[in-house]
């Protein structure tokens, strides 16, 4: 597609997500954004420069991922040397699974890491080179070693120094979007409170936190509870953890919560997805949480610094029994968790791109395909499978294997009016 200063397209015979709702309507496209038809109509007076016609086909915003470690191979805490490199494969990667932006997520490591690898991930635009990186997302090294998960605990560190210890850590917090720290540790609400007036948001995961602790951590501006039901507290009738936040009453009304969820049939029960949604569907962000051995064979692979085993489909800690991240794409999950929760299309749909949107502070521009917003989307047949995906509404990704895209190609023509 023509990425012309003023080119305009209209995609049409197609139907889109906006506002909650499944309508059928024309999609307009001009200079990377999605543009209002009647300004075009009684405004310019003009004629769209290409047409799409879609075959009838679903058009949704572009998925949002807020976590992933890495992929085919690459895993953004280990290959330290060649970190550009791992993150345009990654990138290029995740554009076949309808990813139109992410946040590389590093799990806990030393600070030599951190020092090295921080300064080499900056936010980028996405396009035909690969989905756009809207910042990285640090999960530890701050966690609680008795829920580390497959966090190295050699690396497991307390705020000694309150935020002084933080940026002796990460030494700069430039590239930094999201913090995943547990509650619990001391000085907690002292450094959320700075990493928020810094634009930082911060998540509570990896931790022992009784309720009480996360709605302070919640007070202090903490506005994500990192993979829900996984390496927490479980639910407790007495003392319901983390996961009470969904209903706390504690929490002033104007703070929204949102919480990563895992969907992938093997880090949440259908039934937890089901409880999740039913109690917190606004909320909802999908997570892949995907590591190294993501579209890779199964065998040995690597997280961080820990080898890492993938056996019928669960990645492990090497010679142990312990979940590690996974190796479901975005595409394969918002299905899982359509089938198992049994909510609508639009549900699904939302809850990875304008529930991701909205926790990263973006859905004005991400997430929607709302007038003015940056034209990332992707095209799906009935059954939520990618045909194509687009950024700044240019085609970056065709499902050759599917009929269904191969119509929409033909379809596609330059046209003379």
């Amino acid at each position: 597609m023509s990425g012309a200063v003023g080119h305009l397209t209209k995609f049409h015979n197609c139907r889109i997500l906006r506002d909650g709702e499944i309508i059928h309507e024309h999609l307009w496209v001009r200079d990377g954004r999605f543009v209002d038809p009647e300004k075009i109509f009684y405004g310019e007076k003009i004629q769209p420069d290409e047409i799409v016609d879609c075959g009838g086909a679903l058009i949704s915003p572009g998925y949002i991922e807020m976590q992933i470690n890495g992929g085919y191979g690459i895993d953004f805490s280990h290959n330290i040397e060649n970190v550009e490199e791992g993150i345009s494969k990654v990138a290029k990667e995740l554009l076949g699974h309808g990813v139109t932006s992410f946040c590389p997520t590093l799990v806990t490591s030393s600070p030599e890491v951190y020092r090295k690898v921080l300064p080499r991930i900056k936010r980028t635009d996405g396009g035909p080179q690969g989905a756009g990186v809207l910042g990285v997302h640090v999960e530890g090294p701050f966690i609680s070693p008795n829920k580390k998960g497959a966090h190295e605990e050699f690396y497991i560190k307390r705020f000694d120094k309150g935020f002084t210890t933080l940026m002796e850590v990460y030494g700069s917090l430039d590239n930094i979007c999201y913090v995943t720290l547990a509650p619990e540790l001391s000085h907690t609400c002292e450094i959320i409170q700075e990493l928020c007036d810094r634009q930082i948001k911060v998540s509570v995961g990896h931790s022992t936190a009784n309720l009480k602790e996360g709605e302070e951590a919640v007070r202090a501006g903490a506005s994500f509870i990192t993979h829900l039901f996984n390496a927490m507290l479980p639910f407790h009738h007495r003392d319901p953890g983390l996961v009470g936040l969904l209903t706390s009453d504690q929490i002033p009304q104007e703070r929204k919560i949102h919480y990563g969820i895992i969907a992938d049939g093997i880090h949440t029960h259908p039934a937890a997805l089901r409880i999740a949604h039913r109690t917190a569907p606004e909320g909802l962000v999908l997570v892949t949480d995907a590591i190294s051995a993501l579209g890779l064979p199964e065998g040995l692979h690597m997280l961080g610094q820990q080898d890492i085993e993938v056996r019928a489909g669960r990645a492990y800690i090497a010679k142990t029994n312990t979940l590690c991240g996974s190796t479901t794409d975005m595409s394969e999950c918002v299905r899982f968790f359509k089938q198992a929760t049994g909510c609508t299309t639009v549900d699904a749909l939302e809850a990875a791109t304008l529930h991701p949107a909205r926790a990263l502070g973006l859905e004005g521009r991400k997430g929607v395909l709302e007038y003015g917003a940056d034209a990332d989307f992707i095209i799906l047949n009935d059954n939520l499978e990618v045909l194509s995906t687009w950024i700044a509404g240019e085609r970056v990704y065709l499902n050759k294997k599917s009929l269904a895209s191969d119509r929409v190609e033909l379809a596609r023509q330059d046209i003379q009016l």
